[in-house]
């Protein structure tokens, strides 16, 4: 076999499949210490009241958000005030009754989607 049919050959194999798989991931968390879990509801302008997951256990401290029908796994981070959680290009910032979800990517004029609690404490 030539070199060429050899890479020509990986590209093949490289290639991705013609079909889509659903997966689906369960992350385990083994927590030591007492771990807390809060179910919250939040209306927000323009869109169906969500509901977001809080799971705290020192020092891991997480948000489950639902941002474009999927559920993302936020992580807090450090905030000058309230709780601040960061998943990709989403920054989720909760202070007293009061949440936000910023797009870090649509540029400082876009505005975050502002939310309410109905429910629950974070």
């Amino acid at each position: 076999m030539t070199i060429r049919s050899l890479i020509a050959a990986g590209l093949v194999l490289a290639a991705p499949p013609a079909f889509a798989v659903e997966t689906s991931m369960q992350i385990v968390l083994e927590l030591q210490g007492d771990a807390e879990r809060n179910v919250v509801t939040y209306e927000c302008e323009g869109i169906d009241p969500i509901t977001v997951e809080y799971v705290n256990a020192n020092p891991i401290f997480l948000a489950f958000v639902p941002v474009d029908g999927e559920k993302l796994v936020f992580v807090n981070v450090l905030a000058a005030s309230g709780a601040r959680y960061a998943s990709g290009q989403y920054v989720w910032w909760t202070r007293g009754a009061e949440a936000t979800l910023h797009d870090e990517i649509a540029g400082e004029e876009a505005e975050p989607l502002s939310c309410l609690e109905l429910s629950g404490t974070p």
